[in-house]
């Protein structure tokens, strides 16, 4: 009906120019001016929020409103053709009816230089009808429902878009807008979901670098932006605001307008440091000249502000005493009291203050013997090895004086002893089995075991390198030793992937149940948009095993072929399909792991390895867990080896550009290393036993390690908490669920245990309730292959070293039955 309608007009325009121009008397010259320029500078794009039918009527008919096309929804019942089409209901050389009362970039009244695209799409909007009501569509008394858009449709538009550019050449990449972006007093269409960065992608539209994102995020976090300059930046990019210097009504209204643009997952109104560093980092991509009139302007206003030094909690206590005033219960017995974890004849107590003080404290109900009165700036150390105990501890500070004085007091978590002398005997039986198995042709192998604070076992077993690349012995075969790096492949999600987003948890950088797009806008299509992070974390979102990005040939076709990092990122979060609902079971993926390092990064906006080896390891003082060691100065004989023939299973496996030499510092897996450069969420992580050792501590410790100071224990909860279904998964880790994963955890591991395993022949162990945390570094796969039934195994797999249950069961029978 519609269409019949605006051919019909087009028809009588036709004819109307037609006869126009059949009765002209006057023959015209040209003369070609070079002084003009296009009337369209911007494209507009909208949602109708009513159904197609319904914007028919609204957009054909008179006394209506128009736009220059419309773009109907797939599914929409008042929709009566089976494909969608695109309808034009005003030439593009003529005014539509679209933007009314509006301005972008100086232009007010776009109607006069804008082509808009009204796109089906309805939102369900709740008024409180208590409040009065205000113009805005996202005023306060107003709470909405963003649908997603079809998927089918956001391609016609993109389409349809990348036209009307190349017809219009003078529409700027910053000039294609939402509704709310140029009437963000009242109007919030497109709305949130609406994924401007996959039409970016696509060459429409504006967004910003990352990287440069992430620059001024960490400047502004430091000296924040003073709402006049924003309002003066989101002035220099496009937006209607005016500058008044205080945080009114249109400036909450154009910042929410802005992160529905271009921070869609925190739309709040709100001025903070991330909304600011992305105004500024879009300014320096495409108004660089205006973004040095405003750094100048910045530059000035913070020189005589001081730098925020946000308080990083240095160890397992760091707090002010008396507590302050909002942090004091109404039970007064509760107040001026923390319990802390250490253990017999260890741990210390750091003291200071600002004015010289004098006070009272008490460790598990003795009184520490205090200088009088503790002096103003001075930092006071007294060891507590003389009160502590295994376990739980208590902290009790009273009677600080003069009033109002505050003393800051702070406690280490506790750091590993070597105590490992004291308890040879006790891991006999153990040495035992892993000595025969090296006898007998077993690789290598290294073990740690820390139990209440100390290293009671560390040994290493065996040869980094035993075998040539034929699988027979080398004359000279090189020893393990303690330092040996290994490739612990899937522990990578563990320690390096989990690890990071807890700590990105603890700064209230991340939200596991957040949507993914929250953080990827682009992952949309398809039911992304159902899938939260910690979908992710515990194996339960859909996605198959794995995809071999690597191979050309993979199941899924020459569309899923890449050796490019970004790319092999874009086809995750944007292609690949799943092969199951969300929620329905756990599949293990290495695919949702590299998507939740892409999480990661953007969310950081640091690279993986860089985020980790900065913010986790290097506090540690961990030299030995890395990513891509060979590329960061590390040697290869450093390392143990994995497979003899690269990734060619004995000649078995081929593909373009796959390895045949013996591995040694590279990692394994083929994803990692051909599709990922080396950097993966799933693996590519390599460390040592004493490093690792120092990781199972710290979350032995509930998050923290000397002073260091990474999660709260709470968090810890979050994501080794069993999954509902399937118990043996957590957030990131593998669980003992009970014994139903034995064949890892062995018999004897408690309910609280948790850990992973690594395709390389690595395992750990982390069981709170005996305090006792094992790792086990083997290099199985370095080793022969043989044929075993229609396929091919490790000769490595064939001991019991290789499969670590036994291993580990005895391990927990040494710790239950032996130590003294």
């Amino acid at each position: 009906m519609m269409s019949l309608t605006v051919m019909k007009k087009a028809s009588l325009s036709l004819l109307a120019l037609l006869a126009l121009s059949s009765c002209s008397s006057n023959d015209y010259e040209q003369m070609p001016s070079a002084n003009y320029s296009q009337r369209v500078k911007s494209l507009v794009l909208h949602y109708t929020a009513i159904d197609y039918e319904k914007s028919v009527r609204a957009l054909v008919e008179p006394k209506g409103l128009s736009s220059h096309y419309l773009v109907p929804e797939g599914g929409d019942p008042s929709y009566p053709y089976d494909d969608i089409k695109i309808f034009q209901l005003v030439d593009e050389h003529d005014r539509a009816w679209h933007a009314g009362d509006s301005y972008w970039q100086g232009r007010t009244e776009l109607n006069d230089s804008s082509i808009g695209i009204e796109i089906v799409n309805v939102p369900k909007c709740q008024w409180d009808t208590r409040q009065q009501p205000g113009r805005a569509e996202h005023g306060e008394n107003r709470l909405c429902t963003f649908p997603d858009y079809d998927p089918e449709q956001i391609q016609k538009v993109i389409e349809l878009a990348q036209e009307i550019l190349a017809r219009h050449p003078d529409i700027h990449p910053t000039a294609v807008v939402g509704h709310s972006d140029i009437a963000f007093m009242r109007k919030n269409d497109p709305g949130p979901r609406f994924p401007w960065y996959q039409l970016y992608q696509q060459g429409v539209g504006a967004w910003y670098e990352q990287a440069t994102l992430a620059r001024f995020w960490r400047q502004f976090n430091l000296q924040p932006v003073r709402i006049g300059l924003l309002q003066a930046a989101l002035r220099a990019y496009g937006y209607g605001v005016i500058e008044t210097g205080v945080y009114d009504e249109q400036t909450r209204s154009a910042l929410s307008a802005f992160q529905m643009h271009f921070l869609p997952w925190k739309v709040d109104g709100k001025n903070d440091s991330q909304t600011s560093a992305a105004v500024f980092a879009l300014l320096e991509r495409y108004f660089p000249d205006q973004l040095e009139l405003l750094w100048q302007r910045y530059e000035a206003e913070t020189a005589a502000t001081p730098v925020i030094v946000t308080k990083v909690k240095q160890g397992q206590i760091d707090a002010v005493f008396p507590e302050p005033e909002a942090e004091r219960s109404s039970r007064e017995g509760v107040n001026d009291k923390l319990g802390f974890k250490a253990y017999q004849g260890r741990s210390e107590i750091t003291l200071s203050a600002s004015q010289d003080v004098t006070a009272e404290i008490q460790v598990n109900g003795e009184t520490l013997n205090l200088a009088t009165p503790l002096r103003g700036e001075k930092v006071y150390n007294y060891s507590l090895r003389r009160r502590t105990e295994d376990g739980l501890n208590t902290l009790f500070v009273k009677s600080v004086q003069p009033e109002g004085a505050q003393l800051r007091v702070q406690i280490p978590y506790p750091m590993l002893v070597d105590a490992s002398n004291d308890y040879r005997e006790a891991f006999s039986e153990v040495d035992a089995l892993i000595e025969q198995d090296i006898a007998d042709g077993f690789p290598g192998a290294v073990l740690v075991v820390v139990k209440d604070g100390k290293i009671i076992k560390q040994s290493a077993y065996g040869y980094a390198k035993r075998y040539d690349e034929n699988g027979e012995l080398l004359p000279t075969p090189t020893p393990m030793t303690l330092q040996t790096g290994f490739d612990i492949a899937s522990n990578t999600k563990s320690f390096a992937t989990a690890m990071a987003m807890m700590h990105l948890v603890e700064r209230g950088l991340l939200d596991v149940n957040a949507p993914v797009y929250h953080y990827l806008p682009e992952y949309r299509g398809q039911g992304r948009e159902a899938r939260r992070v910690r979908d992710l974390l515990n194996h339960q979102s859909g996605y198959g095993p794995q995809v071999h990005f690597f191979d050309p040939e993979n199941k899924l076709g020459k569309l899923f072929y890449s050796r490019d990092k970004a790319k092999t990122q874009q086809l995750i979060a944007t292609q690949v399909p799943f092969s199951i609902g969300n929620q329905v079971k756990a599949t293990y993926s290495d695919t949702g792991f590299k998507l939740l390092g892409t999480i990661v990064e953007r969310v950081s906006g640091m690279p993986l390895d860089q985020y980790v080896e900065q913010h986790i390891y290097a506090p540690l003082g961990l030299h030995d867990t890395l990513f891509t060691p060979l590329r960061k100065g590390r040697l290869a004989h450093e390392y143990a080896a994995t497979e003899l023939q690269g990734n060619t299973r004995g000649g078995r496996v081929e593909f373009p550009g796959i390895r045949t030499y013996t591995l040694q510092g590279e990692v394994h897996d083929e994803k990692a290393f051909y599709s990922m450069a080396g950097v993966a969420g799933h693996a590519g992580l390599f460390s040592t036993g004493p490093d690792l050792a120092v990781l199972v501590q710290t979350l032995l410790n509930g998050g923290g390690y000397g002073n260091v100071h990474l999660f709260e224990q709470s968090v810890l909860d979050i994501f080794t908490a069993p999954h509902a279904r399937d118990r043996s998964f957590g957030l990131g880790w593998r669980r003992a669920a009970d014994g139903e994963t034995r064949w890892h955890f062995g018999p004897y591991a408690s309910h609280q245990a948790f850990g992973h395993t690594g395709w390389t022949g690595t395992a750990t162990v982390i069981d709170p309730a005996l305090d006792l945390g094992i790792i086990l570094l083997t290099n199985t796969r370095h080793s022969p292959i043989v044929e075993e039934g229609e396929g091919y195994e490790f000769v490595g797999k064939q001991f019991e070293t290789g499969n670590y249950g036994s291993v580990i069961t005895a391990v927990y029978e040494a710790v239950l039955h032996k130590l003294p």
